[in-house]
């Protein structure tokens, strides 16, 4: 805890504790910040109160890195100087929660790979994120607090579907939108999001469609991990991360034996301040559904 106030700049001597016996937790630490950002309190011992998003906070540490062995500096791309800009904002400002589930996505799987065997000379392969985007925008219909924004002491519903995936680039993470998804079949969306892929690998994305998302996927499936936690893209209050499927031994009551079934793991993270546990969890795990059996996608 002291090491990560200590990277914020943060003098823990100023932070009222909540953990056992009045300790100072990481939490604590988090609101400390988040209230400096508001102006109720200085975030440095001795400091006047921060206005705006000042936060008074320590200079960053200046180190000769050299001194300690060869170095080889080199500057931060845009797209990195942009979205670490945003991240750092996102995290600071919005309290951050993340569930974590699996869904059985055994059949989907298998009727994706029996999809592209059949429409092989069509020329468009359908990805799992594609199924994803879908199932989301049946998601975001169910609960449409999820398809909101703050606006002040206001949630704004958005009656539009418009969901984002983080695209890798050479040169960092982008995230185009794939509009009005709501209106388009799973073969239109997977078309959508390799074209938005490629042209974001090319450095070809246009402003316009990086913009108005009401939703975001992170999908790591293509290099691995188990859960992690997304940052939510703001306005937006929730985002989705998807991490490598794997095969887990699943208990047949019926056969009395395990069986092999294909996970998917799912890292929905959300903003505390208009979602609560429950419904997040009611989200994920409806998501989770709709993913094993996606005839429900039609009810």
């Amino acid at each position: 805890m002291r090491k990560f106030a200590r990277e914020l700049g943060v003098d823990v001597t100023q932070v009222k504790g909540t953990g056992p016996k009045g300790r100072v937790v990481v939490d604590d630490v988090r609101n400390f910040i988040k209230s400096a950002l508001a102006g109720n309190r200085p975030a440095v011992s001795g400091a006047a109160p921060a206005g705006g998003g000042e936060l008074n906070l320590l200079p960053w540490p200046k180190i000769d890195f050299s001194k300690f062995g060869p170095i080889e500096p080199k500057a931060l791309s845009r797209i990195k100087k942009i979205s670490g800009a945003n991240l750092h904002r996102n995290w600071v400002m919005i309290p951050h929660v993340t569930n974590n589930d699996e869904a059985d996505i055994g059949e989907l799987e298998a009727f994706r790979v029996q999809l592209n065997k059949e429409n092989e000379k069509a020329g468009v392969k359908v990805t799992m994120l594609a199924f994803v985007v879908k199932a989301c925008v049946m998601a975001l219909k169910k609960f449409p607090t999820f398809n909101a924004s703050l606006d002040g002491d206001n949630l704004v519903f958005k009656q539009y579907f418009h969901i984002g995936f983080a695209a890798d680039t050479p040169n960092g993470l982008v995230v185009p939108v794939v509009r009005d998804a709501d209106k388009k079949g799973v073969f239109e969306i997977a078309r959508e999001t390799s074209e938005l892929a490629k042209l974001a690998r090319e450095g070809k994305l246009k402003p316009d469609q990086m913009q108005g998302g009401c939703f975001s996927i992170s999908s790591l499936g293509g290099i691995g991990g188990t859960t992690f936690t997304p940052i939510i893209n703001a306005p937006e209050v929730a985002i989705l991360g998807l991490s490598r499927s794997y095969q887990k031994p699943v208990w047949d009551e019926r056969k009395q034996q395990f069986l092999p079934q294909l996970t998917l793991p799912l890292s929905l993270s959300y903003d505390h301040r208009v979602i609560d546990g429950a419904e997040a969890a009611r989200f994920n795990a409806y998501l989770g559904q709709l993913l094993q059996d996606f005839r429900r996608a039609m009810l």
